[in-house]
């Protein structure tokens, strides 16, 4: 596969210790290519949220390598880590997880601030404008409907112009209507600044839009049509 952005070699990783010790990746393998979109899916427990958070380095493994943007995360220590991350990933999760004494102009500007960068809110503003949030920037998380709080979560992932996107059932909080265009948000954006985007969902439709469709089973990577396997079949 030409130009790998994330290369995940054979990773191990239990969470819990002793009776209650889980076995959530075993082993997994997978390659994804600069500027392309991969979908992630699997059934409920099978790893592959755990192997989104790998990626973004929120996740520490016991066993493989972790290689993002040519740098080997599983050798950073987490000051440098949540650096690198800052930087060149940006995360969107189900739950929004916006700070809720914020204004959607402040959540998105956080980011930034932490980066030391001068013009934190006014990137901020244009971001929030961006995705059609320039007439909420002073509400509060309280304030807004769940499509409108996703929206404010997508500008902050965007903010920093990060060259990896990972998304956790981004459309998972959300109606039909509203899901759907999320969606197009983020695909929209993905193709206008040429980033990698990596989701996780169950919803077929939204996997379905993805370049790519890899399949996780019990913490192992059961299809990738990439490796040369069959794509993994999708239903409603």
């Amino acid at each position: 596969m030409p130009d790998p952005i994330i290369e995940l070699t054979d990773l191990d990783l239990r969470l819990g210790k002793g009776a209650v010790s889980v076995h959530v990746l075993r082993g997994a393998s997978l390659s994804v290519e600069r500027g392309r979109s991969v979908g992630i899916v699997g059934p409920s427990g099978s790893g592959k949220s755990t192997l989104l958070m790998v990626m973004a380095g929120l996740e520490r493994v016991q066993g493989g390598r972790v290689t993002v943007a040519g740098t080997d995360l599983t050798r950073m220590g987490e000051d440098d880590l949540a650096l690198f991350r800052g930087r060149r990933i940006g995360i969107v999760f189900q739950a929004f997880h916006l700070v809720p004494n914020m204004t959607a102009l402040e959540n998105v500007a956080v980011p930034l601030e932490l980066a030391g960068e001068a013009r934190a809110f006014d990137r901020a503003a244009e971001e929030l404008a961006a995705v059609g949030l320039a007439d909420r920037m002073k509400h509060y998380p309280a304030e807004m409907s769940g499509g409108e709080q996703q929206r404010v979560a997508i500008a902050r992932a965007l903010v920093p112009r990060p060259e990896i996107v990972i998304a956790d059932e981004p459309t998972g909080n959300l109606d039909q209507a509203t899901g759907r265009q999320i969606a197009d948000l983020l695909f929209a954006k993905q193709a206008e600044r040429g980033a990698t985007l990596v989701l996780v969902t169950h919803d077929v439709a939204l996997a379905r839009r993805c370049e790519r469709i890899v399949r996780v089973e019990s913490g192992r990577i059961a299809s990738d049509p990439a490796e040369g396997a069959t794509a993994p079949a999708l239903t409603a």
